[in-house]
């Protein structure tokens, strides 16, 4: 894999008010940082226009790089089933991620998941600041850190403000966010967790998540 180098972001590879359709055809010729050059497929997103919740995770997964779609893998089943447990209609659910292409190293025929670098996720963001144009949502719903610190602009500890919906301003001075924020956790944390009562229990406090997020989009 190319190392963290300075970057020149995706702003010439984003096409000027562009709806999905047209932002979906361009992305794959974003040079915007190195991640394409290794990549299978550029993932961009799935979900409607008129979507109430985006939520927004961190990169695709091994199984979405190679199908070219989000949360195809087993984190994605763990989200479909908690979206469907807090009761919200998939119609009212796009999701997309805050860096599109997936960073891996290679160990022997295996692709290891590699956490994006600050540098990725500031590369990225004007495909998210694009989304969040085109979609306007309701409520944004960031999952886990690396997407709080892309949608927020700026780090922040997930146990601090988790499960909160935070104002717009909440955002960094270099962010521009188009509806409040609730941040928690990724759902490839629960994959991680042994414990099948303590697995229980993360997954209980997703839901509860998602069902405030559904809840502040619909007031």
């Amino acid at each position: 894999m190319a190392g963290d180098v300075e970057r020149p972001g995706a702003e010439q590879w984003v096409p000027s008010g562009a709806g999905l359709d047209e932002l979906r055809a361009a992305a794959p010729d974003c040079r915007g940082c190195e991640l394409w050059q290794d990549a299978t497929h550029v993932v961009f997103s799935k979900g409607r226009e008129d979507a109430r919740l985006m939520l927004v995770g961190e990169q695709p997964g091994d199984r979405e790089d190679l199908e070219g779609e989000p949360f195809v893998g087993p984190a994605g089943r763990v989200l479909a089933d908690a979206i469907d447990a807090a009761g919200i209609p998939r119609r009212q659910v796009y999701v997309t991620n805050a860096v599109k292409h997936f960073r891996f190293e290679r160990r022997g025929k295996r692709r290891i998941h590699q956490k994006p670098s600050v540098g990725h996720i500031v590369a990225c963001r004007p495909w998210l600041e694009a989304e969040f144009d085109v979609v306007n949502p309701d409520v944004v719903v960031a999952l886990g850190a690396t997407a709080a610190r892309s949608v927020l602009g700026r780090t922040v500890r997930i146990g601090e403000v988790r499960g909160r919906v935070l104002p717009p301003d909440a955002a960094g001075a270099a962010s521009a966010l188009p509806a409040p924020v609730l941040v928690t956790t990724h759902p490839s944390a629960l994959l991680r967790i042994d414990d099948a009562a303590k697995r229980r229990e993360a997954f209980d406090a997703l839901v509860a998540d998602l069902r405030t997020a559904a809840d502040a989009a619909a007031s």
